[in-house]
């Protein structure tokens, strides 16, 4: 038979006693300002759920039905309009001014930016497109490298190639890593850097020969091989 264990006697109880006397005491001393400080954070709490019901939430909603217009615009390459508005509906500019903090004008500043680029007005798209912030795994590509876009129009080809390849390897996938590693390798070829315009290439032709840039970068490596 197992003997049963004897509790052993609490250490120091004194001790035990004595802390929570002193906790007790400070709390009666100070329970009108630990009240409060309780409530003020309560009070605080209940502010944030009501302002994100009550504010947020329609604010996100008008924002989303708002830039509907402006999207359709921008689908049809009919960027002032989408830019702009149409005098009906607002325009991405309008939905960064109004709604800038939803999630909608969020997405309105990549619109703009890359309405600017088509327009030509190449530092307004940069601007845009610099403060366009995303998680999603192909616009985050896609921004950077219109980005790249927008700084080789304006001939700072080594930013631009920087960028180019910050977007090729920024989520790998078969949609955008080519295309971005196709730019920089042209690019780096009228840099005069053939090795990493090679190691572009090669990229694509080892990680992406199944995509449209891929069925067609042999020729791209024969040319830079034969020079």
């Amino acid at each position: 038979m197992t003997k049963e264990k004897t509790p052993k006697p609490i250490e120091n109880l004194e001790e035990v006693e004595h802390a929570l006397t002193t906790a007790e005491r400070f709390f009666e001393a100070n329970s009108k300002i630990i009240t409060m400080i309780f409530g003020g954070a309560v009070v605080i709490a209940l502010l944030f759920l009501a302002t994100h019901r009550f504010y947020s939430l329609p604010r996100e909603a008008k924002a989303k039905e708002q830039i509907f217009a402006a999207e359709q615009y921008f689908e049809k390459d009919s960027f002032k309009l989408a830019l702009n508005g149409d005098g009906n509906f607002p325009g991405f500019l309008d939905i960064i001014s109004d709604y800038g903090r939803t999630p909608a004008g969020k997405l309105a500043r990549y619109y703009a930016g890359v309405s600017e680029l088509h327009l030509g007005k190449y530092k307004e798209a940069i601007d845009f497109l610099e403060d366009f912030k995303t998680d999603d795994l192909l616009l985050g590509p896609v921004a950077i490298g219109a980005t790249g876009d927008a700084y080789s129009e304006l001939g700072n080809r080594e930013k631009a190639v920087k960028l180019y390849m910050k977007a090729a390897e920024l989520n790998p996938n078969a949609f955008t890593s080519p295309v971005y590693y196709l730019k920089a390798g042209i690019l780096y070829e009228a840099l005069g850097s053939k090795d990493k315009a090679m190691e572009a290439y090669k990229a694509i032709k080892d990680k992406y020969a199944e995509s449209e840039q891929g069925r067609s970068i042999d020729k791209y490596i024969a040319r830079l091989a034969a020079n």
